[in-house]
């Protein structure tokens, strides 16, 4: 059987990784050194989270907090989204030794809602448009609201997973005590029978 080759550490996955673990400052730089004045910062910042937020959650958090901070959306949301993406990773990582569970249709809804209302927030138009931010605030709630039925749908995969787990230890536990009585009813019935064989040799003897 031959060995499979271990696969080089510059692929392309990984240099994709680098790349947008180094776009996470540039994007923070440009939006504060833009400092809300809506002008080719902003633009350069919008165009770095464009490139990098489809596969970035980091991105993806760090624009939610900047947009908080600058008054330009309600922390509830980003604390909403930031919670059930930390707690759903740790989740993740706590029930990965009963099986996986699999992205769900609400998770990739969530994505693509979170990622175009954020874009539509940091626009530069966005502030001078009262429309246009009502249209990403809409968006983002949304987002917000499918990402609180996407966490409550992963624990409830998670409690299955968990009781199906203890469902196969008690399951294997009770196979383990059936097969300890019937050896033990099958050695106590055979006792009878050797002590009446034995009777039936001495009555010989006799």
């Amino acid at each position: 059987m031959t060995e499979q080759a271990p696969a080089p550490a510059w692929n392309i996955a990984n240099v994709l990784t680098g790349v947008r673990i180094v776009l996470i400052p540039v994007f923070v730089a440009f939006m504060l050194m833009d400092a809300q004045s809506y002008g080719l910062w902003r633009w350069l910042a919008v165009l770095v989270f464009a490139v990098a937020v489809c596969t970035d959650k980091l991105l993806m958090g760090a624009a939610l907090v900047l947009l908080s901070a600058l008054g330009e959306l309600s922390w509830w949301i980003t604390g909403i989204i930031l919670v059930r993406e930390v707690g759903i990773t740790v989740m993740r990582f706590w029930v990965i030794r009963w099986g996986v569970i699999a992205a769900s249709a609400g998770g990739k809804i969530k994505t693509v809602t979170q990622a175009l209302g954020t874009f539509i927030l940091l626009l530069p138009w966005t502030p001078q448009h009262l429309w246009l931010a009502w249209i990403g605030w809409i968006i983002i709630g949304i987002a917000a609201a499918i990402t609180l039925y996407s966490a409550i749908d992963y624990v409830r995969q998670a409690a299955a997973l968990y009781r199906g787990h203890q469902a196969k230890l008690a399951g294997g536990a009770g196979a383990g005590e059936t097969g300890a009585t019937g050896t033990t009813g099958a050695t106590g019935a055979s006792r009878p029978a050797e002590e009446a064989g034995d009777a039936g040799h001495d009555g010989g003897r006799a």
